[in-house]
């Protein structure tokens, strides 16, 4: 797994650097000149293959696991600290990583929706110095609190089309999310009832997506076609693929130092979870419902 990534990851940065230079730019050296000791390309790859070691930790990922058994695939390793800030540098090329590989073609029948990342404990909202001014108090399902959410739209095979990171009291059903989550989308959108909206249903539909929800105890109900009945069952797909990158990628703990490696941490899982083979997706035995 860790060649696959790094074969993967050299590739783009490869790509990276040659746009840097286009831009007479480069990546940062030391003070004093020096080119740096790892490349950006090994720093990426230790980074996004943290998500598949099973650790909980970095530090002890790093010190215990890459510093004593991946000497061999990594001959120019730093110490623990001086890897810190070098992964301050990888940031935006993570960033942009993720986008590229999260990126996955609609097929018309796609799921929206999101999970909090919090920074701290409700309760120490106030004390929070890292996140000051930046984290924000929302609301989910599982009750108040106090950071950001990632917003993410799949479709039915379980791959990301899009996601963005938004503070934590933005609404599910925001124009701005949706228009920047809904760019190359098309067809059928299931949601949950926080995506309830007369101007976003319309505004959705005048792109040529059709928003499919459920509605409250208050809502008429409304006649529906059988397809688009069995297809909101499923809805429950994009739930286990949240379910995969908070505990298995380990997206959304709150031990985060700067808001850089809140961004490296979230970026990196999404990048894991696109090498995974066996992504959560509708059964195959299902496949008639999609008219294959």
């Amino acid at each position: 797994m860790i060649t696959t990534i790094f074969c993967h990851v050299d590739d783009f940065c490869k790509y990276f650097n040659k746009f840097l230079l286009t831009k007479n730019t480069g990546l940062p050296r030391t003070k004093r000149g020096r080119k740096r000791k790892m490349q950006l390309s090994e720093i990426m790859t230790i980074s996004i293959y943290y998500h598949y070691s099973g650790y909980k930790n970095f530090k002890k990922f790093y010190t215990n696991y890459v510093s004593k058994h991946l000497n061999d695939c990594f001959p120019s390793l730093v110490s623990y600290v001086r890897f810190i800030e070098l992964m301050q540098d990888a940031a935006i090329p993570l960033a942009l990583y993720s986008k590229l590989l999260n990126s996955a073609t609609c097929t018309g029948i796609s799921f929206v929706d999101s999970f909090p990342v919090p920074a701290c404990h409700i309760k120490r909202q106030y004390s929070n110095k890292v996140f000051r001014g930046i984290a924000k108090k929302g609301k989910s399902s599982m009750g108040w609190f106090f950071g950001f959410k990632v917003h993410l739209l799949t479709n039915h095979n379980g791959e990301i089309i899009n996601f963005c990171i938004t503070p934590g009291n933005t609404p599910d059903n925001s124009r701005k999310v949706m228009n920047t989550l809904t760019k190359n989308v098309y067809g059928k959108l299931f949601g949950d009832k926080g995506y309830l909206g007369k101007s976003l249903f319309k505004k959705l539909w005048e792109k040529g997506i059709k928003m499919i929800t459920k509605i409250r105890k208050n809502m008429k109900n409304k006649p529906m076609e059988m397809l688009d009945k069995m297809l909101l069952r499923k809805r429950g797909t994009i739930e286990s693929v949240i379910n995969v990158l908070k505990k298995f990628f380990s997206v959304g703990h709150t031990r985060h130092r700067n808001p850089i490696g809140l961004v490296n941490n979230i970026c990196s899982g999404l990048i894991a979870y696109a090498f995974k083979a066996g992504k959560p997706s509708i059964c195959p035995t299902d496949d008639y419902i999609l008219g294959c």
